[in-house]
């Protein structure tokens, strides 16, 4: 299936229907008044992350999607139907932008996760709504108002733990090959990879993380060359990026230069992105003399001045990534549990804060009761000693009592 990251649709909710203007006609009951019901609420369009669906290529084909419009109500107070929602699946990790203002819509990122990108119109009202004890035959009515419409455009980033970055042909593929069961196509020529691949790395029982191949950038990237920058999206949600480093380009370079080149395009394209955790893999050591591969490695770490992790690994002969893959896994396993342990901090804050809340409260209702009680009993001798006025609120401004959520 061909690989598709973005598609432009065009959504538009149902209308509501009408209220209907109907009175009562039987037989023997003159009279009868108003019973025109109300119509029914127009369907919404939602979008809703699906796990088995990996691309958008679905809208390129379809563009224009629309609700069902609510029925208009009937006699007898009859209520018309409500116009039926129209769910659209899109993969998970899709973010959904509108056109015309650019504003974010939302981000689904949770598999079954909704979105309503637009609200079906409100139900218009019957004549039965508006009769009254001086207006007995009314012969008003509401239309149903219009559903939302907008063109929205939708990106698909897809969710991994670990990026590959690279030039292309440093081997990022057959790294990909080596530690999971992804199966990229891999060629001796540059730009083999067209579209962003996803491998599960497993390192032991009920422990794997997700690696993200993108294809590779080169100098000018930003300006649209090669492939441009279109695919460094995938990487914005990635944890850690993996800049694997060819040490033996087919056509002379410089690994150094090449390494600068990569940082300064992704700077360009992204500063957050560029400052997010990023070891050095270098790659491809079977290529170099055995008794020259250390001072080379060791020259180009040397030249670079980068303070990050440094691996030297040969991806074709899978050597050096066992090391590599379980040093991820333990990075990844550190940072779950530090988000994990500012999470439980802020969530203990919010606990003791609400308690104390909760104990203002009922402090605050204990010192009405008293006065309340005090009052009955006819004893409101010092009344302004306890801090309250007449109407039973505090009347110093240096006392402030704040209500829990």
């Amino acid at each position: 299936m061909k690989f598709v990251d973005e598609a432009t649709i065009s959504v538009g909710a149902g209308k509501g229907g009408n209220g209907c203007l109907s009175f009562r006609r039987e037989k023997y009951i003159p009279r009868g008044g108003p019973d025109g019901g109300d119509g029914g609420d127009g369907g919404s369009l939602i979008l809703q992350a699906n796990d088995s669906i990996n691309t958008l290529i679905d809208y390129r084909y379809q563009r224009h999607y629309r609700a069902q419009s609510g029925e208009s109500g009937k006699g007898r107070n009859c209520t018309g139907a409500k116009g039926e929602d129209l769910t659209l699946q899109v993969p998970v990790g899709t973010a959904i932008f509108d056109i015309d203002t650019e504003e974010v819509l939302g981000d689904l990122t949770e598999i079954d996760q909704t979105l309503v990108v637009a609200q079906g119109g409100f139900h218009g009202l019957g004549n039965t709504r508006f009769k009254s004890s001086t207006n007995r035959s009314p012969r008003q009515t509401t239309k149903g108002s219009e559903g939302e419409s907008r063109s929205v455009r939708l990106e698909l980033k897809v969710l991994a733990d670990v990026g590959l970055l690279g030039m292309p042909n440093a081997g990022k593929s057959t790294l990909i090959r080596a530690i999971s069961a992804a199966k990229p196509k891999v060629a001796n020529y540059p730009f083999t990879t067209l579209v962003p691949n996803l491998g599960v790395v497993r390192v032991q029982e009920h422990k794997s993380f997700v690696v993200a191949d993108i294809p590779g950038l080169i100098k000018g990237a930003a300006e649209g060359a090669g492939l441009g920058i279109r695919f460094l999206k995938h990487l914005v949600r990635t944890r850690l990026l993996l800049h694997v480093v060819d040490m033996a380009p087919y056509d002379g370079s410089s690994p150094e230069e090449s390494v600068r080149e990569i940082v300064e395009e992704l700077e360009r394209f992204s500063p957050t992105l560029a400052s997010r955790e990023r070891w050095l893999v270098l790659n491809k050591l079977d290529l170099l003399p055995e008794d020259e591969r250390e001072e080379l490695c060791d020259r180009l770490v040397e030249a670079l001045g980068f303070d990050v992790p440094v691996y030297r690994v040969s991806a074709i002969q899978a050597k050096g990534l066992d090391v590599l893959c379980r040093d991820i896994m333990i990075w990844i396993d550190d940072k779950a549990a530090a988000e994990a342990a500012d999470e439980s901090l802020a969530q203990a804050e919010f606990d003791i804060k609400t308690k104390m809340q909760e104990e203002a409260r009922v402090k605050l209702e204990d010192y009405k009761n008293v006065r309340k009680a005090r009052r009955a009993a006819g004893n409101e001798e010092n009344d302004d000693e306890d801090g309250f006025d007449d109407d039973d609120n505090f009347d110093d401004g240096d006392v402030e009592v704040v209500y829990a959520p």
